[in-house]
């Protein structure tokens, strides 16, 4: 299916829509309910760490979560709405720089295929001078919001935006680029639960990102699907392009049943209850569904595997944890 724009609208509402697009700002909702989720669960593990010393004479993540209940048998520890208004902020920022980026880097490439010649940047509705204005302006966003989180942030803030610009780079050599592009989302949570908690050593979030990855690596190899005649042309590596639908179809589902186990593990590590299982059967059956409606002989409802249920299954995984916690 094209990705067509007809043209850019005048003034300040069509700059926005032409963006908005470039960006595509509508799938923020694949990795930011992850992000919150790891928010969510790094603030109960700090609360562990409080339990044995209630109320707290020092409890480190106070600028970024807050207790809430006052006896030790009634106190839980959520992020703050600030913290989670700036998560949110270096959610956005990073992303729409990666997809300038990325744009940027394969403007030749997007302007040879059909399917994505009408896109903002290959189509000129964009000015170079514009886009990289916009691209400031995304990662000054991005840097504001993380030095308002916890301190190991400061530090770790250019790992992800070295992931994503190296991605676009990564489908010139290699069909893993699947997978870079599932550990750029799968970044979210283990920065969700560091802006909370100060600290990347706990395993929960790295099994939780783990999890997104090979989600993420899965559903993409269903987007490239799409484009496997001209990914061949141009020499562009996708597991359909290298290895063949069938067997790209084969591998998203290997993959999405290792992310139904690993959400499930992750939901172990952090003594998950029940509304974060019944989020996981939720989840596993929108897979399969997702799965079972792409086939190498009918791709014609990729688009609705790729956006729709994905963007459910964000969403419903996201809110069986905060079910979880608000029960728990």
């Amino acid at each position: 299916m094209s990705e067509l724009n007809v043209r850019r609208e005048p003034g300040i509402r069509g700059t926005i829509a032409t963006f908005l697009e470039l960006v595509k700002f509508e799938h923020s909702i694949f990795a930011l309910p992850y992000a919150y989720i790891g928010a969510l669960y790094g603030a109960a593990a700090a609360g562990i760490a409080v339990a044995e010393s209630f109320p707290p004479q020092y409890f480190p993540g106070t600028p970024y979560a807050t207790i809430l209940g006052d006896s030790p048998e009634t106190f839980t520890v959520w992020p703050t709405w600030s913290t989670v208004l700036w998560v949110t902020i270096v959610m956005v920022g990073a992303r729409a720089f990666a997809f300038v980026v990325n744009r940027a880097v394969d403007k030749e490439i997007d302007a040879r295929n059909p399917r994505t010649a009408g896109r903002a940047v290959p189509a000129g509705l964009v000015k170079a001078r514009e886009l990289w204005f916009f691209a400031a302006i995304m990662l000054a966003m991005y840097l504001i919001g993380v030095w308002q989180l916890a301190p190991v942030t400061h530090w770790l803030w250019p790992i992800p935006l070295a992931a994503f610009v190296v991605y676009p780079y990564t489908k010139r050599f290699t069909w893993l680029s699947h997978y870079w592009l599932g550990l750029c989302l799968g970044l979210a949570p283990v920065g969700g639960w560091a802006a909370v908690t100060d600290s990347v050593a706990d395993p929960a979030p790295w099994v939780l990102g783990l999890a997104v990855m090979l989600w993420t690596a899965g559903f993409d190899i269903i987007y490239a699907t799409q484009d496997v005649g001209c990914d061949v042309r141009d020499g562009i590596h996708s597991v359909p392009a290298d290895l063949g639908i069938a067997r790209g179809l084969l591998m998203t589902r290997m993959l999405h049943v290792t992310t139904v186990g690993l959400l499930a593990l992750a939901g172990y590590l952090v003594g998950a209850g029940w509304p974060w299982f019944v989020g996981i059967v939720t989840a596993a059956a929108l897979l399969a569904y997702e799965n079972a409606i792409v086939r190498p002989e009918d791709l014609s409802r990729v688009n609705a595997a790729f956006f729709t249920v994905n963007g459910i299954i964000a969403v419903i995984v996201f809110l069986g944890g905060l079910a979880d916690r608000l029960l728990g």
